[in-house]
């Protein structure tokens, strides 16, 4: 506990504020758009928080982005625990971000629904930025996560009504599609947990430079000994006797 509490400060410095600041600060004017009106609409008010939750979850997914990533990979600190601890940082603020917009909503807006829309879409930005970090071993995981996104919504938008995401409120489907949302949500944060140990292939060379390979052989080892050679000559090391088969085979 005392190193995760030593890793608090420089994490947290190392957070990027700005896409995190600008996706929650857009998210909120969107919301607040909604008391423009005379007659504040709940329907409408669920869009907004729809639109502000993919405006929050496209900032959520800079949080693991550190272009001193390939830098920071040979400190003791695994990297599970330094992203665990990023987004522990990251994770009471993007609550206390999304309980502002919620209060900002006009009133009737089905809030528990939207948030589980909104839980889903960060995680699926956070789980994206980690098989990133993961499988390409990005140092900037942001952009390619927030596309992701992007692309996920937009097929969400067009989803057949049997498989509806998207779906206004008290419209038939509407349990069916949070059950859909819950799922996402369920399968993202797995995907999160899994991705987070250090990256493919990150701890293969360490075994070339030990003098191995595959099998558990040094190299040289195996290889057959050709008439009037001695083994250290065919790459075995040289022993005691090396000196007389030397002789022997002048």
């Amino acid at each position: 506990m005392t190193v995760v509490r030593t890793l608090f400060v420089p994490v947290g410095r190392a957070v990027p504020r700005a896409p995190l600041a600008a996706g929650g600060g857009l998210g909120l004017l969107l919301v607040l758009a909604s008391r423009l009106t005379a007659h504040p609409d709940p329907q409408l008010g669920l869009w907004l928080l729809r639109a502000a939750a993919l405006s929050g979850a496209l900032g959520a997914a800079s949080a693991l982005d550190d272009p001193a990533r390939r830098t920071t990979a040979a400190v003791p600190v695994p990297r599970p625990l330094r992203d665990g601890v990023r987004l522990v940082l990251v994770l009471p603020v993007t609550a206390a971000w999304w309980a502002a917009a919620v209060l900002a909503a006009p009133a009737g807006t089905p809030v528990g629904a939207a948030t589980v829309e909104a839980a889903a879409l960060a995680a699926v930005a956070v789980a994206s930025a980690c098989a990133a970090v993961r499988f390409a071993g990005a140092a900037v995981p942001g952009a390619p996560a927030a596309g992701g996104l992007l692309v996920l919504v937009a097929a969400a938008a067009v989803l057949p009504d049997r498989a509806a995401l998207l779906v206004a409120a008290g419209a038939p489907g509407w349990r069916e599609a949070h059950l859909r949302w819950a799922a996402l949500l369920a399968a993202a944060v797995a995907v999160a947990v899994l991705c987070l140990p250090e990256p493919v292939g990150r701890r293969r060379p360490a075994a070339r430079r030990a003098g191995r390979v595959p099998g558990g052989q040094r190299p040289g080892a195996g290889r057959p000994v050709l008439p009037g050679r001695s083994r250290s000559a065919a790459g075995a090391p040289a022993g005691p006797g090396a000196p007389a088969d030397r002789a022997s085979s002048r």
